[in-house]
């Protein structure tokens, strides 16, 4: 077990982002978001529970909601596995958003406020955008420009975040590389020079946890390395797959092929899951080589 929690846990994301301690460093994370945009003085935690509009709709339950001194709602979501309807959920949670902030009466005039809906992702949500940001909005697709800027979804592709350290020159990227590598930190980077990193370090240690979250957060972290170990075993039978391609060509270069491909089978579907690259590389011993004809596929 680490030092500093699995941001990508439930326990561990709301822990960093969901709490009035926290509020600093999601104050942070959201004014580098929107850098040169606008800057974000407060925020209000909302109930996260959202109850049916009408007899027999279901309820949902964002993982952080809040509001700004504005009025706008900021949702924050984590998603640490690949679904293939997430699109849609985010567009759904955004849109029942602006939905409860209808009034009765004749005199509302749909003065609504914006919503933004901001989701870290451990895997790929678009199979052509290989960046790390993706920003969505209302677009008149004739003229590309701006229709309306009551809905922006910002979708942050982690596994494409590739940056070291030292190579982290503004809050985004900060934020970004300990969000991305945490649970294997020794030590909180720019801590000593930063207070929000600091405070970062605070909420985030292990130690800290009391014993009902520790065993919730070890269940969590089990559950995400049987993943791990399941989609090795997946490797295994690519690899076998693809040596038995190899002798049947008979040649050194086909097994050698056939290896590679079984190989990128494997990490397609660790990826599939969630599974950061690094993870995958280094489970699979991939080289940069090998991780350049994944991302061409």
């Amino acid at each position: 077990m680490g030092r500093f929690i699995n941001p990508f846990t439930d326990i561990g994301f709301k822990r960093i982002f969901g709490q009035e301690f926290s509020k600093p460093v999601l104050l942070k994370f959201l004014n580098a978001l929107l850098k040169d945009e606008r800057t974000i003085t407060d925020l209000q935690f909302l109930d996260k529970e959202q109850i049916g509009i009408y007899d027999g709709d279901r309820s949902l339950i964002y993982d952080v909601l809040c509001r700004t001194a504005d009025g706008e709602q900021i949702i924050v979501e984590m998603q640490n596995r690949y679904q293939p309807y997430f699109k849609e959920r985010s567009i759904y949670y955004a849109a029942r958003a602006i939905v409860e902030q209808g009034q009765r009466g004749r005199e509302w005039e749909y003065d609504i406020k914006a919503v933004y809906l901001v989701a870290f992702m451990d895997f790929q949500i678009s199979d052509t955008v290989k960046d790390v940001r993706i920003d969505v909005a209302l677009m008149d697709m004739e003229r590309h420009t701006l229709f309306s800027d009551k809905v922006r979804l910002v979708y942050l592709q982690l596994p494409f975040f590739t940056k070291e350290e030292e190579e982290c020159h503004d809050d985004f990227d900060r934020m970004l590389f300990v969000l991305k590598h945490m649970d294997v930190f020794d030590r909180m980077p720019w801590a000593a020079k930063d207070s929000v990193f600091q405070r970062l370090a605070e909420i985030a240690e292990v130690a800290k946890l009391d014993k009902k979250e520790r065993i919730q957060y070890e269940a969590e972290v089990k559950g995400y390395r049987d993943t791990i170990a399941v989609m090795h075993g997946q490797y295994l039978l690519g690899e076998a797959k693809g040596r038995a391609e190899g002798r049947a060509e008979g040649l050194a270069e086909g097994w050698a092929e056939g290896r590679t491909e079984g190989l990128l089978i494997a990490a397609t579907q660790m990826r599939s899951i969630g599974i950061a690259d690094k993870e995958i590389k280094g489970t699979l011993g991939l080289t940069d080589e090998d991780m350049k004809r994944l991302n061409d596929k």
